[in-house]
Formats: C-alpha cells, structure tokens, sequence
C-alpha cells in the first residue's frame, strides 16, 4: 500500500515511502515504537494510521505461536490504547476492527482493557 501525503516535493515523496516501508515491515515492538514516537511529533495521515493498524491486527492473528501471539497481543493493545489517549487516531473509523479484535483476544487483560476504554468513549457505531 502507498500512502500518499498532503504537500509536495522530494522530501514528501521520501516521507511518503519511509511510511510505506514502516507497514510493509514485520510486527515487531521496534516498529511500532517508530510509529509511536513519529505520532508523537508529527502529524501523520489518518489513511497510514488506520492501515498500520489494521497490519497490527492482521499480524497478530497470523501468529501461530500461542505464546508469541499473546506477547504480541498485549504490545498491539498498549500500542492501541497510547494512539487513541494520545488523540492520533479517530476510534470511529476503525472501531469496528479494534472492538472485534479485543473480542478475539478477550482472555488477555490488555485487550479487556482496551475494549473498555473504547467503550467509555462512548463511540456510537457506524
């Protein structure tokens, strides 16, 4: 997936690819640090948000491991719940996903939580 971005010129354009390798790469708690940190100082685009997310999601569920996958399940969710505290991301549009992901995951505590904060929110679906 290409993420494309608002301004123009080389130093956009090198933006827009260093965010497409960032979604390409594997799961890992180095990668989603980068994009903590990089939402933290910049904003980025809501398109990038949502498919790193997504590619969070979809990782997790791909991981056979059950050990791993639970390692990685409570990364994601901590990660989740820094992003919407922190306002970077607009719950309603990808609410669905991460409700039905806290769900799958319900017996880790983590994902209990974030489910929680979610719902205190008070986010009506779409």
């Amino acid at each position: 997936a290409v993420v494309s971005t608002q301004s123009t010129g080389a130093q956009t354009q090198q933006f827009g690819e260093y965010l497409t390798i960032l979604l390409n790469m594997e799961l890992s708690l180095h990668s989603m640090e980068v994009v903590n940190k990089i939402t933290a100082n910049l904003e980025l685009p809501p398109q990038f948000i949502h498919l790193y997310i997504r590619s969070c999601i979809t990782s997790c569920t791909n991981i056979t491991d059950k050990s791993t996958q639970h390692r990685f399940v409570r990364l994601v969710c901590v990660f989740l719940t820094a992003l919407i505290r922190n306002q970077v991301v607009n719950v309603q549009d990808i609410l669905i996903e991460i409700q039905a992901f806290c769900i799958d995951h319900s017996r880790i505590r983590e994902a209990t939580g974030l489910f929680r904060l979610l719902k205190s929110l008070d986010v009506k679906e779409i």
